[in-house]
């Protein structure tokens, strides 16, 4: 990872374990936690701080704060801590029972900021390979082994790099949000029409994006450690 501590929502309503995690944040000397209990709370520390991952007490997953962390910038991967007897809310990259096992946490949080890095740094200085091609958002387009290229809309970039971003999947509402911004009056149709678009592009309409269960998935190959 970076020299620079990474910044990570701590959003948890319990002040006991709020805190008792914290510390042990703070004391990883990597990681730099910005605790918040409530949704509000939250969703101003990443206006104000910004965030490259977070922890999420999944019954505020459930009251819809997922989309609205995404919305407000957040990328990175985000954990969902799980009370007992709660289901598993769609949108979080990974998830741990209550109560938390510090090591097996720092070990999954750790891996899933380095993933995100790695996406980061090979989409940054050469693009990613996703499929038969590779990606090139800052020229907004696709490259085929050959040579030639295939020209993106702003759209189909946006989309394209946040599911990169997000480690090759990401909900139908997370990609509605990032890409065109909740409240914006945007429904699913719109981005189905944008993915088979996409698909329409490239030769004998090779899926490049994959419809999975609530969301989509990238046909990627597995990015360099």
């Amino acid at each position: 990872m970076d020299a620079a501590p990474k910044r990570i929502l701590l959003i948890e309503p319990d002040e006991t374990l709020r805190r008792a995690l914290a510390e042990q944040l703070s004391a990883q000397g990597d990681l730099r936690p910005l605790a918040a209990a409530t949704g509000e709370e939250a969703l101003a520390q990443l206006a104000q701080h910004g965030a490259d991952g977070a922890l999420l007490d999944a019954a505020l997953a459930v009251e819809g704060l997922i989309p609205a962390l995404r919305s407000g910038g957040l990328t990175g991967p985000l954990v969902l801590l799980l009370r007992p007897g709660l289901g598993l809310p769609a949108g979080g990259d990974d998830h741990l029972a209550k109560p938390i096992r510090l090591a097996t946490l720092l070990t999954r949080l750790k891996a899933l900021l380095r993933q995100a890095d790695a996406l980061s740094a090979v989409a940054a200085e050469g693009g990613l390979t996703i499929g038969p091609y590779r990606f090139l958002p800052a020229a907004k387009r696709l490259e085929a082994v050959d040579g030639t290229h295939i020209r993106l809309t702003e759209k189909e970039t946006q989309i394209l790099d946040h599911l990169c971003r997000r480690g090759g999947s990401a909900p139908r509402e997370d990609l509605l949000g990032a890409v065109w911004g909740y409240g914006a009056g945007i429904n699913t149709h719109t981005l189905e029409t944008h993915i088979y678009r996409l698909r329409r592009k490239l030769a004998a309409g090779q899926p490049l994006v994959i419809r999975v269960e609530g969301g989509y998935r990238l046909a990627m190959e597995p990015v360099p450690a």
